[in-house]
């Protein structure tokens, strides 16, 4: 198979038959015939695996892969990766959001550099002044603590090799940031400006934005445990001084140390704080818990080839 195109489904039925229509336009012009078309359904709640299963009726080219539910972007991406066999791998968001066409751009470029991985940068960010400003702090933050250098405006859109591919296949996480693991697998990675559009409000909530970055910054840095010790250290060290000024005070003066108020909102201050280190430790051993657990990270619960359904 010279060719796979790797797309996952969630709330993608508006977007399935162009989708299916741009992208086989691309990879004859790339492959000829020799190419798939993978769409992984992530336990989409409308209509999309209906309409991905007929595409399979009349294109031998398509391949559905069916979740047993959502399990995830990063991870659905990562389960189209595995059941892909071509030669190059373009994984691209199937919401048109990004061009099905880039494919050309990208081979072009990968012809040019030599390299493993061609992959789509934004020349601006979309969304408003809150997406844009919280993306670039994440991504700065998260190459902070993890001392790796993640482009801060990168997408899904990318061309891999097979050799790549299946370096990143070897990652077993259970708790899967896939941004981190495409940066990690190393190889020559060279970027590609590209303009994403924007149809539609993202299914990233707020909330699984802020669910996002806890899990990227706790499964690729050990920095939070490492502040944790050096705060508690620098308190403790602090509270040596202070001993030593309550006993001097105590031994040379007739007058004992007021501030009551300052002593409570220490109190408060310091119990905080150890909450929330409590919390930070929590969540490390949470991620341990699971990771040890081995439990698959996606289940597949049918494969659709040719209009046939085959258990897996």
């Amino acid at each position: 198979m010279k060719l796979s195109i790797v797309a996952t489904l969630y709330q993608s039925a508006p977007y399935i038959a162009e989708f299916y229509k741009r992208a086989s336009a691309a990879a004859k012009k790339i492959a000829g015939s020799d190419y798939e078309i993978v769409l992984v359904n992530d336990g989409s709640p409308d209509n999309s695996l209906e309409l991905a299963v007929q595409l399979t009726a009349n294109d031998k080219h398509v391949v559905v892969v069916d979740l047993s539910r959502n399990f995830g972007h990063h991870k659905a991406m990562m389960t189209g990766l595995s059941h892909a066999n071509g030669e190059w791998l373009f994984l691209i968001d199937s919401d048109l959001e990004e061009d099905p066409e880039w494919l050309w751009d990208f081979m072009e470029h990968m012809e040019q550099k030599k390299c493993d991985v061609v992959y789509g940068v934004q020349e601006k960010r979309k969304g408003g002044w809150f997406e844009r400003i919280s993306g670039e702090c994440f991504y700065r933050l998260l190459n902070f603590l993890s001392g790796m250098d993640l482009p801060t405006d990168m997408v899904t859109a990318r061309l891999m090799t097979r050799r790549y591919v299946n370096a990143l296949l070897l990652y077993e996480e259970r708790e899967l940031f896939i941004v981190g693991i495409w940066c990690l697998t190393g190889f020559d990675q060279q970027p590609k400006s590209i303009k994403k559009h924007s149809f539609s409000e993202t299914s990233y909530t707020f909330r699984k934005k802020i669910s996002l970055a806890v899990n990227a910054i706790t499964s690729f840095s050990n920095a939070p445990l490492v502040w944790i010790f050096n705060i508690g250290a620098s308190i403790a060290l602090a509270s040596v001084f202070f001993v030593g000024y309550l006993v001097l005070n105590w031994l040379f003066f007739t007058r004992p140390p007021s501030g009551w108020t300052s002593v409570l909102v220490s109190i408060w201050l310091v119990g905080g704080m150890v909450i929330c280190f409590t919390g930070v430790v929590g969540i490390y051993l949470s991620k341990m818990f699971i990771e040890i657990k081995r439990r698959p990270y996606t289940i597949v619960r049918e494969i659709f080839k040719r209009g046939v359904g085959s258990k897996n």
